[in-house]
């Protein structure tokens, strides 16, 4: 009997909470390196991975370039199976913007509203549930975060509660 292999996920890097860590000397969350190295293995997904830094940005700070270079990396991506860290405060902008431009693709997008680097991230559980999420949905975008998955076109980030939420 043969073994099967799935098929590899990329994951995109982007920045946001996920991969902030504490500057001492400035007292605020910065970014130095993405920590998803050392995430992958303490997740221990044994899917192939394939690990792209793509930027280390607040998506506060996102702009249009910002998403164009994200849109452009899952259209030159070989793998149909995308999973995105991103920030949580614009990331149902980018899911937008990857789901208007109609990918034969399964893209979902991921964060935390804690930093890895703190005690008590939700990063780890958030990127394994996105893993599995990309394995099993058909193609189209998608938001998961914490333990739910919402289409593109039917999510928002409920601000007050710290959550997302379908819009209807």
């Amino acid at each position: 009997m043969t073994e099967t292999i799935p098929a590899p996920i990329r994951i995109v890097v982007t920045g946001g909470t996920f991969d902030k860590q504490y500057d001492e000397l400035r007292g605020e969350l910065t970014f130095k390196d993405s920590h998803l190295p050392a995430i992958l293995k303490q997740a221990r997904i044994t899917t192939p991975i394939v690990l792209e830094i793509n930027q280390l940005i607040d998506s506060l700070h996102m702009q249009d370039i910002n998403r164009q270079h994200i849109l452009a990396s899952c259209q030159a991506a070989p793998e149909d199976r995308i999973v995105i860290v991103h920030g949580t405060d614009t990331m149902a902008l980018t899911a937008r913007v990857l789901g208007e431009a109609g990918l034969d693709k399964t893209i979902v997008l991921t964060g935390a509203m804690i930093p890895y680097a703190i005690m008590g991230s939700d990063s780890l559980f958030n990127l394994g549930f996105a893993a599995a999420a990309a394995q099993l949905l058909p193609h189209g975008v998608y938001i998961a975060m914490n333990g739910q998955t919402f289409p593109w076109h039917n999510v928002r980030k409920n601000t007050a509660s710290g959550v997302f939420e379908p819009l209807s």
